[in-house]
């Protein structure tokens, strides 16, 4: 399982099939969990210093494929975009990504889709559970971890790092102290969960999913006004 696929079970209510939060920040959210994961992996990084591309651009560490389609789809594009800021990368790895997501998931057996119709007119398409084990799972690690203090794996905090960059962290685990929550959320993204290029690239990566829903909400209110 990829972090954007626990990520998008973690969005979508099991019931009702539809996303907790709003598309820009779930599909911004998704294309960082990519980008983030590539880094883990050390398929890309940040370019530090003295590099060949500009400091705090991207930069490919290994070209050699990762193994998953999506993973792959996105390690192609990238290297077409190497020397980009991560914040200008979001858009081309968010295309078309929560549905190809949302048909593994499916695939798996973990969500069903469902198609139907608004006031008898309008398709829409559910995705509720079909199997809520893993997603169970994920979220009890998850509320260990932010609400009774334990230490994250590597794969958690990644989790909790994204979350905190979509402001969803009391949405997908509510607790009675949120603002304690939040800030146990901080400590995580900011700790040593990672080693330095890791931890480089979760900054990047949050302050690039932070940035492309500030510039979405920006450009909906000019509009609206």
């Amino acid at each position: 399982m990829l972090i954007a696929e626990d990520l998008l079970l973690l969005f979508y209510d099991d019931e009702s099939g539809k996303p907790s939060i709003d598309a820009t920040k779930l599909d911004n959210a998704l294309a960082g969990a990519v980008l983030l994961e590539l880094a883990m992996m050390g398929k890309v990084g940040i370019a530090g210093p003295g590099e060949q591309v500009k400091e705090g651009r991207l930069v490919v560490l290994d070209p050699a494929p990762a193994g998953d389609d999506v993973l792959d789809h996105a390690q192609a594009e990238l290297a077409d975009d190497e020397g980009k800021k991560p914040k200008n990368l979001l858009g081309g790895l968010r295309k078309g990504l929560r549905q190809q997501l949302l048909q593994r998931l499916a695939d798996r057996g973990l969500v069903r889709q469902e198609e139907g119709k608004i006031l008898g007119l309008f398709p829409t398409t559910r995705w509720p559970a079909d199997d809520a084990e893993h997603e169970a799972g994920v979220r009890d690690r998850l509320h260990v971890v932010l609400a009774a203090g334990a230490e994250p794996d590597q794969r958690t905090a990644a989790l909790v790092s994204l979350l905190l960059a979509v402001d969803a962290v009391a949405t997908v685990v509510p607790t009675d102290d949120r603002r304690t929550t939040k800030q146990r959320a901080k400590q995580i993204a900011e700790g040593e969960w990672a080693g330095a290029a890791v931890r480089k690239a979760v900054q990047e990566v949050n302050a690039a999913v932070t940035t492309a829903i500030v510039v979405a909400a920006s450009t909906s209110a000019a509009a609206a006004g």
